[in-house]
């Protein structure tokens, strides 16, 4: 029995949320919305022609992501990573993603695992410089190496920093940022997950970490 509904016009590709909360990204990575500016939902409502509610829903997954974070009195704020967080960030990300890297270089066939993480290496490469789609297949990469272990508590681990790690990214500036995430310095990780070869992994990740960390952190310095 077919369902009688109503002729429903099309659905426009992305909602006033999703609108909402790119523009939102684009201007705390720009730093039009520097870290520490106090996030006024009148103001910014009124800014992005969208009601508080709408609003709100954006700013909650905004917080989720790690760039905005809530003050003592509750106020929302662009966040402000400091020094030893970036630091703490990456040595975190560091730890997870060497086990990661070790489990699935003993995966009895890495056929498989490869070609899933060289299609999400090429999302990467193909990703341009827009930093949104760039960000994206950033962490779609390091999400799936981290899944593909098949280590539920790691990869919900992963999933908690994520947010923090989307904070970094924004820390690093639109030209810094492109840097870390080109595609290049993440293709000899999926190289040694190849070859097996779980001491080269390690390596290679704790190298990946520390320059992107210590490069942030140079920036933070300035």
């Amino acid at each position: 029995m077919s369902l009688d509904v109503p002729a429903l016009t099309g659905v426009e590709r992305q909602t006033l949320r999703e609108q909402s909360l790119r523009r939102l990204r684009e201007a705390i990575r720009s730093g039009q919305l520097a870290p520490g500016t106090r996030l006024i939902e009148t103001e910014l409502s009124k800014a992005l022609s969208v009601s508080r509610g709408t609003l709100r829903e954006a700013l909650r997954h905004l917080e989720q992501e790690g760039l905005v974070a809530a003050d003592e009195r509750g106020r929302l704020l662009v966040r402000a990573l400091t020094r030893s967080e970036v630091m703490d960030i990456f040595a975190v990300r560091g730890a997870l993603e060497a086990l990661a890297v070790e489990t699935l270089c003993s995966a009895p066939d890495r056929t498989e695992i490869v070609r899933e993480l060289r299609a999400a290496l090429a999302d990467l490469r193909d990703a341009g410089d827009d930093l949104d789609d760039l960000a994206e297949a950033d962490l779609a990469l390091h999400t799936r190496m981290c899944e593909l272990t098949g280590n539920s508590t790691l990869a919900q681990s992963w999933s908690h920093i994520s947010g923090l790690t989307r904070a970094t990214i924004t820390r690093a500036g639109p030209e810094l940022a492109l840097r870390n995430m080109d595609w290049n310095r993440h293709q000899p990780i999926v190289d040694a997950i190849e070859a097996g070869d779980a001491a080269r992994g390690r390596e290679v990740v704790r190298e990946h970490m520390m320059d992107a960390a210590q490069r942030i952190v140079a920036l933070l310095d300035v």
